[in-house]
């Protein structure tokens, strides 16, 4: 959303590595857009490996003979175009997490015989990545938790400006008593800390009509598909749980306007844009205290920050239990994101920062 924001506030054409007219919004149409990205690496079958070589690739070789003021890259490795081009602001989303706050969780889960050549392999990328970094002129982090990662792994600084959101698309339609966690189907976000969280809230007598939808995008790589697969051979043992992927987003706002609450246990999530949108529509926010939900929910009032699944069952029946406290939590939400997290307080900043790079 925010690169298609940006796109039309500033008319900017837009250089992907892909595009799926079906799979976004369908506002990119009337945008000028390039595909730069590569069609495929000899015999190597297409999947996570094989989409960063695409990705990064794609990028780090590209030269724009197009006149520019400034380039912006987003989502890394898209920060690579900085290899042949100057006057790049990175608006950071995090640095690429499988090569640093992730590498431990994601090498965990590989065969013992993958792990050798993803350690040469992503200790040559992190070399690129590092060099790369060094070169951009002026980062832009979503969130104090990226700029920290920023900090971390690259030792620069970068300028805090948080995302927005178009929150009059948002409403409270009621309570239709179920729970939702909407985010993309991946091991990190979590999926299987909500329904067991779920599970230990359904024990309680006379809140066995509650239900829990999980709702989110599903790549078809293996990786995903396979953690998918997981997902919902759990939820089948637990009733009362829906599993719906790669549903519409006028679907899942309206998913939104009908929760008894949002629950949000990504791992240390970069910033996340789920708290916003549910208390855009006006509902309580139960989120893990950690990563981006700790600088955008405010424990008590917005929501809850919880530390594990038992402590989010326990919110979520006192959610359930006290339905005026929850319109209370609901309304408190939506006055904050209409305080903080407009898109005109993100432009005036994000302005700024446009006139510093272009005069480098």
């Amino acid at each position: 959303m925010i690169v298609l924001k940006i796109a039309q506030h500033y008319k900017a054409k837009i250089y992907t590595a892909e595009y799926d007219r079906k799979g976004t919004f369908p506002e990119f149409e009337d945008l000028d857009i390039e595909v730069i990205g590569r069609k495929g690496f000899g015999l190597l079958p297409y999947g996570r490996a094989v989409q960063g070589l695409n990705y990064g690739l794609s990028f780090y070789n590209l030269r724009l003979k197009d006149d520019y003021d400034v380039i912006n890259a987003h989502v890394a490795p898209s920060h690579w175009v900085r290899n042949n081009n100057e006057r790049v602001l990175w608006y950071c989303h995090t640095p690429l997490r499988d090569l640093y706050d992730l590498y431990k969780f994601r090498m965990a889960m590989k065969k013992p015989y993958q792990r050798p050549l993803h350690m040469v392999g992503l200790s040559f990328v992190r070399r690129i990545d590092r060099n790369v970094v060094r070169k951009i002129e002026l980062i832009l982090a979503n969130s104090s938790n990226t700029r920290d990662r920023v900090r971390t792994y690259f030792n620069r600084d970068a300028q805090v400006l948080n995302g927005g959101i178009d929150y009059k698309d948002y409403s409270s339609e009621g309570d239709g008593r179920y729970f939702l966690y909407p985010s993309r189907f991946s091991p990190n976000k979590r999926q299987l800390f909500a329904i067991k969280a779920f599970k230990i809230f359904r024990r309680v007598n006379g809140l066995k009509n509650y239900k829990l939808v999980l709702a989110g995008a599903l790549s078809n790589d293996r990786f995903y598909s396979d953690y998918y697969a997981k997902v919902v051979e759990e939820a089948k043992a637990v009733p009362g749980i829906s599993v719906f992927p790669n549903i519409a987003d006028e679907r899942l706002k309206r998913l939104f306007s009908r929760a008894t609450a949002v629950l949000y246990p990504p791992m240390n999530e970069d910033y996340g844009l789920t708290p916003l949108q549910a208390m855009a529509s006006g509902k309580p926010v139960i989120a893990v205290n950690e990563g981006g939900p700790r600088e955008t929910v405010v424990d008590g009032k917005t929501g809850f920050l919880v530390n594990d699944e038992r402590e989010m069952a326990a919110k979520m029946r006192f959610i359930a239990e006290h339905p005026s406290a929850a319109e209370e939590i609901g309304r408190a939400g939506t006055a904050r994101v209409k305080e903080h997290y407009t898109w005109n307080m993100f432009f005036k900043k994000f302005d700024n920062a446009i006139d510093r790079v272009k005069k480098m």
